[in-house]
């Protein structure tokens, strides 16, 4: 050790007040990088929830960093009136030159503070939505899923947002509150179609495939609402007639959560393709083109004075 300050001394002209300033700051920056990553291992073969071995790791870094802020303070400011005027001074100034930083770093206060969101969660601010994966002191990320591609799923992209995003933006998240979602069905059959029979079976399907759900989302509910204003009459599946131009739009409409919208959607999707398949009095609907032929249709034929036949074609599109 003495040669290390006899070093400091020679090389860098330094007093001795400053060179044991320098040597205990080093001497403490390696022993809270070693505490720290010693706490991170032990919770990493303890925890096996990746979720709270996340928490921890950012818990740690807080604590290490907040104590390093205090013990340097400490160490490097003897008298604490100059160590508040220079803090004062130097806050001061970075809220000027830095601003749109320091919204950021207050925008983090508050997602530590209120908790909008925690990691894991999936949300939406702004126009971007995906599952929040890291939350840090200056932008938080989220793994963006929907854009091109559909239902909910990944797209591969990791966003990284600005704290301060959070008080200028919108924040829409499936997960506090009441976390399950609505998704619909629309399924076109024709007029001549058996609308009720098709409605029981679209009925059938979806509560076969919701059932357990619709339970669970009830008794979601009911804790819910003991906290937000949440109001909702009815939680079962069902299935709604609308009449359209080109048929009768049966919509199934049910509960699922967020991540399992996809699948479900295809299963239910897939279930609708047999089952009325099974019946020849029920048809889908589309959109068609229908051309009339006066002669196929037998009427329109008259004759000319001369005995010739004149054929007379109508546009079924035309307005009189």
């Amino acid at each position: 050790m003495h040669y290390i300050y006899q070093w400091f001394e020679n090389n860098l002209n330094l007093n001795e007040n400053l060179t044991n300033k320098i040597i205990s700051t080093l001497l403490i920056v390696i022993f809270l990088f070693l505490i720290q990553n010693r706490i991170l291992k032990i919770a990493h073969e303890k925890i096996e929830d990746y979720k709270t071995r996340y928490d921890w790791q950012k818990t740690s870094s807080y604590i290490t960093v907040a104590l390093a802020i205090v013990i340097f303070g400490i160490l490097w400011f003897d008298n604490y009136k100059d160590l508040s005027t220079i803090l004062g001074f130097l806050t001061a100034g970075l809220a000027i030159a830095l601003k749109d930083m320091v919204m950021d770093i207050v925008g983090w206060f508050f997602i530590m503070w209120r908790k909008p969101f925690y990691a894991g969660d999936r949300i939406q601010i702004g126009e971007h939505r995906g599952d929040v994966v890291d939350v840090r002191l200056f932008q938080f990320s989220i793994l963006e899923v929907g854009n091109w591609v559909e239902a909910e799923q990944f797209t591969g992209r990791i966003i990284h947002i600005p704290n301060g995003k959070v008080f200028t933006e919108m924040i829409f998240n499936y997960n506090r509150g009441f976390k399950f979602i609505w998704d619909e069905i629309p399924v076109l059959i024709t007029n001549e179609s058996d609308w009720k029979k098709a409605k029981n079976i679209l009925q059938k399907i979806t509560e076969k495939y919701t059932g357990s759900t619709s339970i669970e989302t009830k008794e979601h509910l009911s804790e819910t609402s003991k906290k937000f204003l949440i109001n909702i009459s009815s939680l079962d599946p069902t299935v709604y007639t609308k009449i359209e131009p080109f048929g009768t739009s049966l919509t199934l409409r049910y509960l699922c959560l967020p991540r399992e919208r996809r699948n479900t959607h295809e299963l239910i999707s897939e279930e609708i393709l047999e089952e009325l398949a099974k019946h020849d009095d029920i048809d889908f609907a589309y959109p068609t083109h229908r051309i009339y032929s006066n002669l196929l249709e037998g009427k329109g034929v008259k004759k000319s004075d001369n005995g010739s036949i004149q054929l007379a074609f109508s546009n079924p599109f035309s307005r009189k």
